[in-house]
Parts: structure tokens; C-alpha cells; sequence
């Protein structure tokens, strides 16, 4: 096959193909697909990339562009390749004639390549072989290239390879999903109730999935059958379960991941099913599932709050398993619950140096239970704390981890809520600032949240004063350490290097006040700062609240920029109107106003929180805000648009801030 798959390739008219496109010419690729055909069936899917990857038409068939008339005019080399049961990577092309299959299927006759549809007739008794080819991975890929329900079904009743067979089901189910066709539907459904009656077990768990994609009530009715069969040690997946596009078998605990999808809408559902399927696979003993598991497990409590009290005990139990894996699931889920976690400090502290990793993610057990005991406020997760939250960053300076999954917090994260903890942690902090870095701006920060208990570091800082890269950082951890700690700093600060650039004066100014410095200086370059801006919402008018009634002369500037700023800029300006003119309205009515959408089940948490905070500072809230906010804290759902441990920090935060100005007076 080999010469004549060869001799499609020198047939293809290389004078038509564009000479000089994306990142080599016609001829390279044309000596490229020749190599990759002498390979035979030594040829990777590596070797399948390199020659196409040499051209940008990217199979493409749209009728925009030279890369489109490409597409067409190669065609009979995709086919050849394809078809190819000599060439190792074919399946690669088969693909790739199924992207293009529904490429076409999904544009508008109009959007098409004039040659393209001529072209594809031409050869498409080749292409339809590929679905009775007698390479079963071959069939596979083409189930694409079937024609939808009818096709599929013809599949169905011809195919005798079990592992063709369960990848023909499902791509059965995902058809009946995007089917109009009710009669259509109803004969998949035959297909997937026979399944269950009689198939093998690793079949019915396919036949669930497959019903399930266009009736997702079927998973719950049949999750006590996915729990059986995912965890019996009997029944074999790897050689059978191969999903459309996707290379290689699923594991069993692929199919365990994938079994939990089925419930990701329902969360408490979900998470019955993934308490359940933990449960067998720790009577099996079969770790890997434990882990998808707690992955389930772990997806359900980051949106749903009421979960934490099934998820508690068992991460606490889950402590001492054998399992790396499973072991640093469980202290993560038990540092996210944060003050909840507390019953199981010891169980915490006698992890702190444990080793254990999990596969791709990112840090220890160890690391993960040294912060979880800082959530507790347990001081046996500070010693060494620092230096392990700064080991990321050495070297190359990388982090690598997916957002939804469990991974360590920032730096600043879990030492900046530890002010009561600065004089032991002073020490490290004092030595990572005058060490330098990637983390000074966040030392700094640190330090600013921690306040007057950050004076240890008062040296450290004053000498960033003349770093422009952190002068400004420098400056706010003085004013949060307040004159009575950072007083001696107010001339130093006063001349830091930021001066040199003079949008900055009226901020050097105000930090100089706040430390002790002439305040009438302060007033009169802020004030100038606001009267230079643009309308409505620039210059710094957050500042001016500090001023109380001196800054009446600017009130209608604040006012403005509350009434037509943006979102970042309604809570601050409010909230300074209200420090000059000593009148809770309008100040009030514009922050209760920004939280009705949370209310609604809207998710603007920022200004919801900075509304929050300012409400609790002017220590006002009227009946009909304090409905809206227990209504957000009867709420079952994280206060957060993350899905990682962030969401439970959002989370603590808005609760307790609700709390604050559900409290007032």
C-alpha cells in the first residue's frame, strides 16, 4: 500500500498548492508526507504532525482564504493516508477526515470551498470503507464519518468487536442528545434499555452513559449499577472502553471521572454518588478510584456549603490511608473547611512533614496540612511555613497546576490573615525582603495587612523606599503600620522613589499625613489630583475620606464619580462622600443598591464585598438590605466565581462581613 499511497502523493498537483505558506513551503511538505509514508508502520503520531503542521490552511474548508482550496486539493492524500493499513499513525487522519466531515455538516452550503463537496463525492466510497475497515482502531475513528443516528445504528448491527461496539454506543447516545428526530431517538433507546438488560457489565455501564446523554435521569436511577461495576476488581475496562476522539482505552478510573459527570448538575446527587463510589472502592481497596472519588467529592463541596458536613468526618477518617494520593486530597479538603477542621488538629500536625504527592498536583501532604493548621489557628503549622510557601518560586521560578484543582494557596494568602502570628514569622519575612525576588511586592503586602504588628520589619521596609519597583508597596505597609510604629519614616517616605513620577505626589503626600506629615499638603495636592481628572470617576477620591468635613470643597467630585463611575468606583466614593459630609444618604442607597444582584443569585462578589465593608463602616443598614443579606446567607451555594480554594476564602470573607452589618444597629 505503501507505493500506492506513494503515488497519490506525487500526483497531487504541488504547482496549485500556494508555494510559501505558514511556516514552509509546498515542496517540504511534499517530501515530508514521503518520509512519513516510508515509515510504514514505524510512523508516530508525531510523524503524522510534522509535515501537516508545516502549512496553516489547518484542514481547513472554509471558502475564506488560499487555505480552503488547500484543503480540497489534498484531500486525496488525507483519504490515502487514511486508509493506509500499512501506515502506523493513520488513525491520525481518519480524524482528521472526521473534523473535516463535520466542518462541512456545520456550515452554510455558501461557506464551503466550491471544489470541496465535488471532491469528497469522488472519494467517498474510500472514506465509507473506513468504517467496515478490518482495523478495529481504524473503525473507531470513523464512527464520525457514519451519517448520524441511521449510520450508527448500521454500525450497531454489524459491528462484533466488543471494544467498536461500546464506542458505537456512546457515540449512539451523544446522536440521540443533538437528534430532533423522535423516532430516531426512540430506536437508541432500544438499543440502550437491551444493553442493559442482558449486556456485560462493563457494557451496561456504557449503555447508562450512552442513555444518559439524552436522558440524564437515567444516571440516577442507575447509579447503584455504576458504583457496582466501576469498583468490581473482576470487570476489565482497559481493553475495551474507547470514547470518540478521544486516543487511547479509559482506565477504570477514567470511567469512575467520567461516571461523576453524569451528576455534575445535580450537585447533591453528585455528591451521593461520590460518597458512594468511595465507599466500595475502600471496601476494594482500589486506590485509584478513591481518588476520582474525592475529586467528586471535592468538585461538590467548592459550590455547595451544606456538603462540608458529609465531607468532615471523612476527610479527617481518610488521614491515615496508605495512599499518597488519597491522603492529600483529604488534608486539602480539611484545610479549604478551614475553623471546621479543628477536631482533627492533631491528625493535621502529625502530617506536617509528610512527603506525599499527588500525581500533578501541586505540593506535599505536608504542605497542605502546615496550612490547614494555620486555618485553625494552631501554631504547629508556623514553624518552617514561610520557606515551604516560598520553595515554588526558587530556581526557575514556576507553579504549574489547573485552577479547579487542589493546589497550594498564594503566599499572601495564608500569611496575611496571620498578623497575630508576626513575631515568629517576622524573622523569615524580614530575610525573604532582604534576600529579594519574585515575592518582595507580596512580603510587602503581607506586611501592610498585618498592620502595627508588622514593626519588626520596619528596616526592611524603609530600605525598599528607594526601589521604584516596590516604593509604592513600601509606602502602604508603613501608613498600615501606622505613626505610632513607622512615625521615624515620614521623612524617608517623603523622598522614595516613586517621586519621579508626579502622578504619584498627591499619594506620597496623603502616606506622609498618615504618618504624621503636614496634612494641609496633603489636602491640597489631593484635592488638585481630583480637580486635574477626567470626569466622572478618575483621581483619587478614595483618598479624600480620610479627611472627613476638610474636604468638603470636593464633595461634588465624589459625588459624581459615585453616581457615574464604575463598579470599582461606587463603594469607595460612597463611602467617602459619607466621611465628608457626615449624611448617610445618598451614600447609603447607592451601596445597599449594589447588593440586590448577589441577592438575585448574581455573582458581582467583588462590589458586593466592597458594599458590605462600607455599610459596616458607616454603621447603617436599612430593613429592606438586611432581607437582601440574609437571603445571601441562608444561601447554599460559595460566595465566589473561583472553583478552587479560593472559593472557600471568598466565601468566609462575605459571610463574615454579612454577619458584620447583619449586626448593626
Amino acid at each position: 500500500m505503501a507505493d500506492g499511497t506513494l503515488a497519490v502523493v506525487d500526483e497531487v498537483p504541488w504547482e496549485r498548492v500556494v508555494s510559501e505558506v505558514g511556516r514552509g513551503p509546498a515542496g517540504e511538505l511534499r517530501r515530508g508526507l514521503r518520509r512519513l509514508v516510508r515509515k510504514g508502520r514505524e510512523a508516530t503520531e508525531e510523524d503524522a504532525c510534522e509535515p501537516f503542521d508545516r502549512m496553516s490552511y489547518g484542514y481547513t474548508v472554509r471558502a475564506t482564504g488560499e487555505g480552503a482550496a488547500m484543503a480540497t486539493i489534498l484531500l486525496p492524500v488525507l483519504v490515502a493516508l487514511a486508509g493506509d493499513p500499512d501506515l502506523g499513525c493513520r488513525t491520525s487522519f481518519v480524524d482528521d477526515l472526521v473534523g473535516l466531515y463535520e466542518e462541512v455538516a456545520e456550515a452554510r452550503p455558501e461557506d464551503v470551498d466550491a471544489g470541496w463537496r465535488e471532491a469528497w463525492e469522488r472519494h467517498a466510497p474510500a472514506i465509507g470503507a473506513l468504517l467496515v475497515d478490518p482495523d478495529p482502531a481504524a473503525r473507531r475513528a470513523a464512527l464520525g464519518l457514519a451519517g448520524g443516528i441511521g449510520g450508527l445504528l448500521e454500525r450497531w448491527r454489524g459491528e462484533k468487536d466488543p471494544a467498536v461496539r461500546l464506542t458505537v454506543l456512546l457515540a449512539l447516545g451523544t446522536a440521540a442528545a443533538e437528534s430532533e428526530d423522535a423516532g430516531a431517538v426512540e430506536r437508541v433507546r432500544a438499543v440502550v434499555e437491551e444493553v442493559l438488560r442482558t449486556g456485560a457489565p462493563v457494557m451496561r455501564v456504557a449503555a447508562v452513559h450512552a442513555w444518559a446523554a439524552f436522558e440524564p435521569r437515567v444516571a440516577v436511577d442507575r447509579s447503584d449499577l455504576l458504583v457496582e461495576v466501576v469498583c468490581d476488581p473482576d470487570v476489565c475496562f482497559g481493553d475495551v472502553w474507547y470514547v470518540p476522539g478521544v486516543e487511547g482505552a479509559f482506565t477504570r478510573e477514567d470511567v469512575a471521572r467520567w461516571a461523576a459527570r453524569l451528576f455534575e448538575d445535580e450537585p447533591r446527587t453528585e455528591l451521593a454518588f461520590a460518597l458512594g463510589l468511595l465507599a466500595e472502592a475502600r471496601r476494594t481497596g482500589n486506590a485509584p478510584v478513591c481518588r476520582e472519588a474525592l475529586d467528586a467529592v471535592w468538585q461538590v463541596l467548592v459550590v455547595l456549603p451544606s456538603a462540608a458536613a458529609a465531607v468532615l468526618p471523612l476527610a479527617g477518617e481518610l488521614l491515615a490511608d496508605p495512599d499518597d494520593g488519597v491522603r492529600y486530597r483529604a488534608v486539602h479538603l480539611l484545610a479549604v473547611l478551614g475553623a471546621q477542621a479543628a477536631p482533627y488538629a492533631e491528625e493535621l500536625a502529625a502530617l506536617v512533614d509528610d512527603p506525599g504527592e499527588a500525581w500533578l498536583l501541586e505540593g506535599t501532604v505536608g504542605d497542605h496540612a502546615r496550612w490547614a493548621l494555620t486555618r485553625i489557628g494552631d501554631e504547629r503549622g508556623l514553624p518552617g511555613l514561610v520557606e515551604r510557601l516560598c520553595a515554588p518560586y526558587q530556581g526557575l521560578w514556576s507553579r504549574g497546576y489547573v485552577m479547579s484543582d487542589p493546589r497550594l494557596p498564594e503566599v499572601e494568602e495564608v500569611l496575611a490573615p496571620l498578623g497575630r502570628y508576626a513575631e515568629v514569622l517576622a524573622p523569615a519575612v524580614r530575610a525573604a525582603l532582604v534576600e529579594g525576588g519574585p515575592l518582595t511586592g507580596v512580603f510587602l503586602r503581607i506586611l501592610a495587612a498585618w498592620g502595627p504588628a508588622a514593626a519588626p520589619a520596619l528596616p526592611e521596609v524603609v530600605a525598599l523606599l528607594g526601589d521604584p519597583r516596590y516604593a509604592l508597596q513600601a509606602v502602604d505597609a508603613l501608613v498600615a503600620m501606622g505613626p505610632e510604629v513607622a512615625a521615624s519614616a515620614e521623612s524617608a517616605v517623603r523622598d522614595c522613589a516613586v517621586l519621579d513620577g508626579s502622578a504619584h505626589h498627591h499619594r506620597v503626600a496623603w502616606a506622609c499625613w498618615r504618618l504624621g506629615g503636614d496634612r494641609e499638603t496633603a489636602l491640597r495636592l489631593i484635592g488638585a489630583a481630583m480637580s486635574d481628572a477626567e470626569e466622572p470617576y478618575h483621581g483619587p477620591f478614595h483618598l479624600l475620606g480620610d479627611f472627613g468635613p476638610a474636604a468638603a470643597p470636593y464633595a461634588e467630585r465624589v459625588r459624581r464619580a459615585m453616581e457615574h463611575g464604575g463598579d470599582w468606583a461606587r463603594p469607595k466614593a460612597a463611602v467617602a462622600l459619607w466621611s465628608i459630609t457626615g449624611e448617610a444618604e445618598p451614600s447609603a442607597s447607592v451601596l445597599e443598591g449594589c447588593l440586590a444582584d448577589v441577592a438575585e443569585g448574581g455573582d458581582f462578589y467583588g462590589l458586593f464585598r466592597e458594599a458590605l465593608r462600607a455599610l459596616a463602616r458607616m454603621g447603617t443598614v436599612s430593613p429592606e438590605a438586611r432581607e437582601l443579606l440574609r437571603t445571601v446567607r441562608d444561601s447554599d451555594r460559595r460566595l465566589s466565581t473561583y472553583r478552587d480554594y479560593r472559593a472557600f476564602l471568598d466565601d468566609e470573607l462575605i459571610r463574615s462581613a454579612i454577619e458584620e452589618v447583619l449586626a448593626l444597629p
